[in-house]
């Protein structure tokens, strides 16, 4: 017992060589042992003890040496974990099964502004704005209940609180991993806002180059229409007077004139959609109703719940675009007969959602051949919102886009938007 636990003893020695090296040592004391008392004819039945000594002996050995290599490979791993923790450019945080944080990474610290130590042991939701804060608990109670994933094994896009209170876009992914009785779940954060922002300035010069080109229209065009229906309208007139045999066509292509005319100017307003003042959005969603009756010959309503008023003009700008995309789908996808446009305002949210009554379409089957919804996602998230589609084959389809109403402030008072679920 005394040589195993000497070899025992070996686990808090570095490497193999002390261990094998008190195991050869101990062999050669029994085994001169064996010999001195073989010279003096001691029992077999002793020599038989002496090798069952050795073999439990090198049995201690063998445990001891599996022993180390099982913990040098698990401070390897460790090692080579903490590199990659140490020297990624993503955040990476673990908490466990009640959310609170047991681990943050450098990069989690420069994501985040805190230091480890400040939220080591704090509920992961310190880093969550409004609404994710207030729904966190809940959401990890149903899935410690139902199992159902909402985020767990899905990348998606969702939005970070940094210490100074400042929110912004990032790229969450998350897994779950099982500890024994434990469960933890780490998730892989990368600030994404430099993207956004990129992202924000070229649909912003897409949208200056279609405010040039409609205002070309309206004051290009659209003037040069109006004097020719002008004309036209005078020159039918006298030929009417004069009784002509060609004062009908001529009247025909006043007509013609006219709606030419008329035509470019949707047109132009449907580029030039928002006007600067808050109630912009309202008026330009109702042009965009009477406009899609007019030009696609289907019923196109608009209705405002509560009064609406949209303050940042790229926000109005953005909806309005979703909302046009939206129709534009319903009558070219959708064959839809009946369009609906509502938008309507509460203390925390404002939303717009368009209605239809065509074929719809499985939203979990895309053949990838359009770019609309894709779009219209990335103008909801430009902004801070959502976007919800629900349809379903001959039942229409419903587009919700839902941004915060910290998200409409004035450019000049602008900071990072607070979300909406999505």
């Amino acid at each position: 017992m005394l040589q195993v636990a000497v070899i025992l003893l070996t686990l808090f020695l570095e490497g193999r060589g002390p261990t094998i090296g008190f195991g050869l040592l101990t062999t050669a004391f029994v085994g001169l042992g064996c010999a001195l008392e073989f010279a003096a004819s001691v029992p077999a039945e002793a020599l038989m003890e002496r090798g069952l000594v050795l073999a439990g002996l090198w049995t201690a050995v063998a445990v001891v040496l599996r022993y180390k290599r099982v913990r040098q490979a698990q401070r390897e791993s460790e090692a080579k974990a903490q590199a990659i923790l140490e020297t990624t450019v993503d955040g990476i945080i673990t908490i466990d099964a009640d959310g609170e944080i047991e681990s943050f990474n450098e990069a989690a610290e420069d994501i985040f502004g805190y230091d480890a130590e400040e939220v080591i042991g704090k509920n992961v939701k310190v880093l969550m704005p409004p609404p994710y804060r207030d729904e966190h608990d809940e959401y990890l109670r149903n899935y410690h209940e139902t199992g159902r994933k909402r985020i767990i094994g899905i990348g998606r896009e969702v939005w970070g609180r940094r210490k100074d209170g400042s929110t912004f876009p990032m790229d969450l992914a998350v897994s779950e991993v099982e500890l024994g009785d434990r469960i933890l779940f780490t998730g892989i954060v990368r600030d994404i806002s430099e993207r956004r922002r990129l992202e924000k300035e070229i649909l912003e010069i897409s949208e200056e180059e279609r405010r040039r080109i409609g205002q070309d229209l309206h004051d290009g065009l659209g003037q040069m229409l109006t004097g020719i229906g002008l004309l036209s309208q005078d020159l039918a007139r006298q030929l009417e007077e004069e009784g002509h045999e060609r004062a009908a066509d001529m009247a025909e292509i006043t007509d013609h004139v006219k709606e030419a005319d008329q035509y470019a100017r949707d047109l132009s307003h449907g580029l030039i959609p928002v006007d600067v003042e808050a109630n912009g959005l309202t008026e330009a969603l109702r042009r965009l109703s009477q406009n899609a009756v007019r030009m696609f010959n289907v019923a196109c309503s608009f209705r405002e719940v509560d009064t609406v008023l949209v303050h940042n003009n790229t926000v109005a700008t953005h909806l309005y675009r979703i909302a046009q995309e939206a129709v534009s789908n319903a009558v070219r996808h959708g064959e839809a007969d009946n369009i609906k446009v509502i938008l309507a305002s509460g203390d925390e949210q404002i939303r717009l959602q368009v209605r239809d009554d065509g074929t719809g379409f499985d939203p979990g089957v895309s053949d990838g051949s359009g770019m609309g919804v894709h779009i219209m996602q990335y103008r909801a998230r430009i902004i801070g919102g959502g976007l919800e589609i629900t349809s379903d084959p001959g039942d229409g389809t419903v587009v919700t886009c839902t941004i915060p109403r910290t998200a409409d402030v004035p450019v000049d008072e602008a900071s990072s938007p607070v979300p909406a679920e999505s």
